[in-house]
């Protein structure tokens, strides 16, 4: 099972999306993105919001994890 942060950062590059414009739109700066990143769990209101922002429900790829 990969971890959270591995699974964001997989979808932003998916997206070719910048760490700067997720920090940008989290109203964060860069380093805590990478710092994310690195995270094996995360706050479920912060993974609402950047599922949210990247329009990936980031709770289904857990819950399929899970029923593997």
């Amino acid at each position: 099972m990969k971890d959270i942060g591995e699974l964001i950062k997989e979808e932003l590059i998916r997206q070719e999306r910048s760490v700067s414009w997720l920090a940008r739109k989290l109203s964060c700066d860069r380093s805590n993105i990478y710092r994310i990143f690195q995270k094996q769990s995360i706050d479920t209101s912060v993974l609402k919001r950047i599922s949210i922002i990247l329009n990936h429900d980031f709770f289904v790829d857990l819950s399929n994890e899970l029923n593997n």
